[in-house]
């Protein structure tokens, strides 16, 4: 059974940057497709950006303030976020499936961690 399990969220002031963690637990293969997303409260699951091997997608939001890496671990990820902004204040998790469209949706990842909070004031 594949688990992820997310950390790094926190609290900062706008402009400030942080690392989120994922790490997925129970995989075999070396391909996959792995998924990071966030939701604000009322608001509805939002895709931030999708990495299957060396291809990657960001949302158009990102604008380049965003990066998601691989770790040295293998099953490691990250997402480096900087210029952090009031409005990307949201429960921001990882999710994974073994294969997946081009933009996937949400809706194809079948395995997601428990979420982790960031929080950005202004």
């Amino acid at each position: 059974q594949v688990q992820v399990v997310e950390s790094g969220g926190g609290s900062v002031q706008a402009g400030e940057s942080l690392r989120l963690s994922c790490v997925v637990h129970g995989y075999s293969a070396d391909t996959y497709c792995l998924g990071w997303f966030r939701q604000a409260p009322g608001k509805g699951r939002e895709r931030i950006a999708v990495t299957r091997s060396a291809r990657q997608y960001y949302a158009d939001f990102v604008n380049g303030r965003f990066t998601a890496s691989r770790g040295n671990a293998k099953y490691t990820h990250y997402l480096e976020m900087s210029t952090l902004k009031p409005e990307d204040t949201a429960m921001y998790y990882c999710a994974t499936a073994t294969a997946c469209t081009w933009p996937p949706t949400h809706h194809e990842f079948s395995a997601w961690g428990q979420g982790t909070q960031v929080t950005v004031s202004s």
